[in-house]
């Protein structure tokens, strides 16, 4: 029996966890994979794409294979590579690939600020000199159009490069988006899953956003199909949580962690913002009430080690700011001051993240 024979046999005594048959039974590996050269013998395995969670396991269970049911004299070991049969997206043909960094701000549930703080944040990274964009992906139920004074926005299309791209709408040196735009504010957005990502998969990729420093996601609030969509579509630079101190809304921003945090996912998380943190009288900064709690998020983001990037108080007026229009972060009172902190903290964790890790690759979909 020749060599290649001898490999192929030890060889079918490696099994996919998937689906529990041998790898040359799958037609992972064939006898065109296999260079021998002496006694030096290289394999290609195949994999259907690059984010199997099996390919180190296979890898080291077809050297042992080979030495323990073949030819011990065969040098294997670090002459196996794997090959992939969907390749990872080329970089230049990626969505957003004039955009530095893409910020996910989310929450694990509704009714904790996460749209005023994705955009306050987002008016006050701008206010820092930097080039931003805030995409409303909070489809069914958009509130950026409001928080921005552009309600009745028109949206208008361009050619680039031969495509027509939508514009986006443009307020306090902020580029922005949101199916706000495209539906009836007075009815409700009644669509399927499906067709809901298709929408975000379009607001994203059929939009002329140019040159950003910072892209901003309003994510919808929990864990659902539209965050998934994100993820399979975008390199998420890193997630900011959102969360009230009271413990029903960290619960939920715990579970919203966990999914980042998922191996498959696998988004940095920048850190927890704590919202609603406590009531101040704008007379009178120097008094706090802790309407929601005391520092529930803070003692999250130091149980779960992740960063407490920002406390932010609620004031009189950052109600009306929304209400209005006019985002809190463009005046000069305790809560814009937050927010300016906020800006300035993310930048930092954002800097640390791309100095430390790898940049972060979109998930692809099975």
């Amino acid at each position: 029996m020749d060599t290649k024979s001898i490999v192929i046999e030890a060889l079918k005594n490696v099994r996919y966890p998937g689906t529990g048959k041998n790898i040359v039974e799958s037609e992972m590996v064939t006898s065109d994979d296999i260079i021998v050269t002496g006694k030096n013998v290289e394999i290609r395995i195949h994999f259907d794409r690059p984010t199997d969670p099996f390919i180190k396991s296979i890898i080291k269970a077809a050297e042992a294979a080979v030495t323990t049911f073949g030819d011990a004299s065969l040098e294997v070991k670090g002459n196996i590579t794997p090959h992939y049969r969907q390749q990872l997206p080329d970089p230049s043909d990626l969505p957003l690939k004039k955009v530095k960094n893409i910020i996910g701000v989310s929450s694990g549930k509704g009714g904790v600020g996460k749209s005023t703080v994705a955009a306050n944040l987002a008016v006050a990274l701008a206010a820092e000199g930097y080039k931003v964009g805030l995409l409303d992906a909070d489809i069914f139920g958009p509130s950026i159009p409001k928080m921005f004074g552009i309600e009745d926005y028109q949206l208008y299309m361009h050619k680039v490069d031969g495509r027509d791209l939508i514009i986006p709408a443009e307020r306090y040196g902020v580029k922005i988006l949101s199916i706000g735009f495209l539906v009836d504010k007075n009815n409700a957005v009644i669509w399927r899953g499906a067709m809901a990502s298709n929408a975000l998969k379009q607001l994203i990729n059929d939009v002329d956003w140019g040159e950003l420093d910072y892209f901003l996601i309003d994510m919808p609030p929990g864990t659902s199909d539209i965050h998934l969509t994100l993820v399979q579509t975008l390199p998420i630079t890193g997630a900011v949580i959102v969360s009230t101190p009271q413990q029903v809304a960290l619960a939920d921003a715990r579970k919203g962690i966990a999914m980042f945090r998922e191996p498959k996912i696998d988004v940095p998380v920048l850190g927890i913002v704590e919202n609603m943190a406590w009531f101040t009288p704008e007379r009178h900064p120097e008094e706090r009430y802790y309407l929601f709690g005391k520092e529930g998020a803070a003692h999250l983001a130091e149980e779960l080690n992740v960063p407490l990037l920002a406390q932010i108080p609620v004031t009189e007026t950052i109600c009306d700011s929304g209400d209005n229009g006019k985002p809190i972060a463009l005046g000069d009172n305790i809560t814009a001051q937050a927010f300016a902190h906020l800006a300035r903290v993310v930048i930092e964790a954002v800097d640390t993240r791309n100095i430390t890790l790898p940049p972060t690759k979109a998930v692809l979909a099975k």
